[in-house]
């Protein structure tokens, strides 16, 4: 007798098991229920079709009830809701949302695949139909009616769903503010490689505010009205609330299964809850971080569609293991990048693991090439072994190609000197002879070695200006008369051996550059000249503007020089 198979949720994890499965068993009965009207639905996608870059909704739908049952054989049911477990009985209760009807539904295993839900604030006035959310396909269908150029939207919530929201709201010819309650946006990423994002977006037209606490929603007679603490009321067509997501276990906690943190669903490696015939993917389930080991919510695609794999693989006798989540992904900001996999300073430090960090500033490919663009690395490794941690990349073209790298990195468990060692594919048009993630590891295994030393961003306002230290800038005349950190004096690097007698070599000295190249060559020379203490600063003096001052720099090589039409690199 076959095995039947009863699926709740026919999206991403879902979707992934149901089509598995069959792969596996030509002859299991599969029934997927979905409470939406749509199945195996690339929700990643939905604020692109808000935004006009989809243009056909049609795209949004990986396949159909009627298109999963002519090519896997699979009962789809859409417009269905799963309002029970009866796991003795092992039976669901089942509701079609289009008719009423109601019936029981057994199974032999049941996979939950239920997904997480937008959290709604218990703000007064947030049920208001003109607050919007962004889960579903029905979600963005909406949004796309009320997005008419010349009207003004309200974003609330700087993560990925609120800046994917904004971004095409803004495409879609709206104005936009993003209201933000912390003082960055997109929080797997460290503060300082959030401040050139924010530069970025309001370069682009985004009205992006910090500390902004919404107190209450009002309709009006011409949309809604957002009140926020200790500002002007904001008045809007609607908002589109983004404050986060939670796991949708009201059904598994009905059913007595096991939760974790946050009302999660706990599994084993093999994706089983605490029935065994009951299985869980997806937003709503637990999983183990890969590099501290911490049990948590992770929700992405990727992950989910991994394990429903994984799942099907169980239940049809295959043994495989979820080994856990390092959290890597990937953001389009108009035409910047953000990415991020494993730690974050914050996370490192959450979980007591020691670490320590350099910055990377690279053309994505050869300079020399036309169109290089240029890229901010911050990698977080164990300064013991060389491991690598964590890594977060800003940017134009390539940071989704080094990131998955570093991501790759990290799964397999390698150090700084394995990076330096990888062999990556190089054309000028496409990388660099050292490519970013090789130069990374070059960069690591020099701080390990003790050949150079780091200072960074936020130790600079603690240096003393008293003349106990000297701070010292290596950039030319002109790029110190366009600003510098108070208290340094300017040798540009190619006089520098010429006037090292300048400099006294018993104070220690903190050198910065553009980048940190040429500091770092600074550093070398005094060093070899009997300076016993010196000092790069990591990142250079971009990034340390970028961070105080909030200024994106994409005018220059990652030498230094200025980019003008029709020049290369001459690194």
């Amino acid at each position: 007798m076959s095995k039947k198979v009863v699926i709740i949720g026919g999206v991403a994890g879902g979707a992934s098991a149901a089509a598995r499965l069959r792969r596996l068993d030509e002859g299991a009965q599969i029934v997927v229920l979905e409470r939406t009207g749509y199945v195996s639905y690339a929700n990643c996608g939905l604020p692109y079709y808000v935004g006009g870059v989809i243009a056909d909704r049609e795209e949004l739908t990986l396949q159909s009830p009627e298109s999963f049952k002519r090519r896997f054989n699979v009962d789809v049911r859409v417009l269905t809701e799963a309002v029970s477990i009866d796991r003795a009985a092992r039976t669901v209760h089942v509701r079609s949302l289009s008719d009423g009807a109601e019936y029981d539904e057994s199974y032999d295993t049941l996979i939950l695949s239920p997904g997480a839900k937008a959290f709604v604030p218990a703000t007064p006035g947030v049920e208001s139909a003109l607050c919007l959310r962004l889960r579903t396909v029905e979600d963005a269908l909406a949004m796309r009616e009320r997005a008419v150029a010349g009207g003004r939207a309200v974003v609330v919530g700087g993560g990925f769903i609120g800046l994917e929201a904004a971004e095409n709201l803004l495409h879609a010819g709206m104005e936009v503010t993003l209201l933000q309650r912390s003082e960055q946006v997109l929080p797997p990423l460290d503060a300082d490689m959030a401040a050139e994002i924010h530069a970025h977006l309001r370069a682009k037209g985004l009205d992006l505010r910090f500390k902004a606490a919404v107190e209450s929603y009002e309709e009006t007679a011409g949309g809604l009205r957002v009140h926020v603490k200790g500002m002007e009321p904001i008045d809007c067509a609607f908002a589109v609330v983004a404050v986060g997501v939670e796991p949708d276990t009201a059904l598994a906690k009905a059913a007595g299964l096991e939760l974790g943190p946050k009302g999660s669903i706990m599994v084993d490696a093999h994706m089983r809850t605490s029935d065994s015939a009951i299985y869980a993917v997806g937003d709503a389930v637990a999983v183990k971080n890969l590099v501290t080991g911490a049990v948590g919510l992770t929700p992405l695609a990727g992950p989910a569609n991994k394990q429903g794999r994984i799942a099907a693989d169980n239940i049809c006798g295959i043994a495989s293991e979820y080994k856990g989540t390092q959290g890597s992904t990937v953001i389009k900001l108009f035409d910047m990048t953000a990415a991020v996999t494993g730690l974050n300073e914050k996370a490192a430090k959450a979980a007591g693991i020691e670490y320590s960090r350099v910055y990377g500033y690279w053309g994505h490919h050869a300079g020399y090439y036309p169109g290089a663009e240029n890229m901010t690395v911050k990698t977080l490794f164990d300064p013991a072994t060389g491991r690598i941690l964590g890594a977060q990349i800003t940017g134009g073209a390539g940071v989704d190609k080094r990131i998955d790298v570093l991501a790759t990195a990290i799964r397999s468990g390698l150090t700084a000197a394995d990076l330096a060692e990888l062999e990556l594919a190089y054309a000028p048009p496409y990388s660099s002879a050292k490519d970013p993630v090789n130069m990374t590891g070059f960069m690591i295994e020099n701080v390990r070695a003790g050949i150079v030393r780091q200072y960074f961003w936020d130790d600079v306002a603690a240096l003393p200006r008293d003349g106990s230290v000297t701070l010292l800038d290596v950039r030319s005349e002109k790029e110190y008369a366009c600003g510098h950190i108070e208290g340094t004096v300017n040798i540009p690097l190619d006089e520098l051996r010429g006037r090292l007698g300048e400099l006294d070599s018993s104070r220690p000295v903190y050198v910065n550059c553009f980048s940190g190249m040429r500091s770092y060559i600074a550093c070398r020379i005094l060093s070899g000249h009997g300076f016993a203490e010196v000092y790069n600063l990591a990142g250079g003096w971009r990034f340390y503007n970028a961070v105080m001052q909030g200024q994106r720099d994409s005018g220059h090589y990652p030498c230094g020089e200025k980019i003008t039409k029709g020049t290369s690199s001459p690194s």
